[in-house]
């Protein structure tokens, strides 16, 4: 794949704690002059970004990156990005929820985050290296069944990101609708071809460009 097609997989993220806005604007200008699919960043600069860059589409995490707020919180962070000029939301699943079993209550939240979102993209992040193989298999049934866009891999701030097993695991269990995110340790322009072909609709980086090789 050239770089040019790499890129439109892109979610050029940025989401450290101590984010500025002259690194969200470069953020923007590069995702802009390479055609990338979005912007991933903190909800506290939604708004600037939109009404300095109204063309950009822009996402954002919700419940991030531990998962355990309340879904009310989850739902207010929400409406609240999208009023701000968000089109998608990146949410972290109630892993609390999954790894005491009760798949049925992180499904209703997830499901309630899509009502949420509507016709805007709601993608999933269940942080797969917290989880078993059952637990990741519930989690496909559970994104598919609450009718999300996107199961999203990782945070990129647990204990460690996407593996292409993972992928191919979500590929075999997720409904036809849902696509898959990765994210977190992918670090070269072989990674991400690699990580396309496997399923992947998106690549979750802050480094496609390095990787690439502008």
């Amino acid at each position: 794949m050239d770089s040019k097609e790499l890129y439109s997989y892109v979610d050029h993220t940025v989401l450290k704690a101590y984010t500025t806005w002259e690194e969200i604007k470069k953020l923007c200008q590069e995702a802009i002059k390479y055609g990338m699919a979005s912007v991933c960043i903190p909800a506290c600069y939604i708004k600037r970004v939109h009404e300095e860059f109204p063309k950009l589409n822009i996402c954002t995490v919700v419940g991030f990156p531990l998962g355990y707020s309340s879904t009310e919180g989850k739902v207010a962070e929400t409406k609240q990005a999208l009023a701000d000029g968000a089109k998608e939301i990146d949410m972290v699943i109630n892993i609390c929820d999954v790894k005491n079993g009760e798949y049925q209550k992180a499904e209703d939240e997830i499901a309630i985050l899509k009502k949420a979102v509507g016709e805007k993209t709601l993608k999933v992040i269940i942080e797969t290296c917290y989880l078993t193989e059952e637990e990741k298999i519930a989690m496909c049934k559970a994104v598919t069944n609450a009718k999300a866009d996107y199961i999203k891999t990782s945070t990129g701030f647990g204990t460690a990101g996407a593996t292409l097993e993972d992928v191919i695991l979500m590929r075999k269990h997720i409904g036809p609708e849902v696509k898959i995110k990765a994210a977190g340790g992918i670090r070269s322009k072989a990674d991400m071809e690699a990580y396309i072909e496997a399923g992947c609709s998106r690549i979750g980086t802050s480094s496609a460009i390095s990787m690439l090789g502008e």
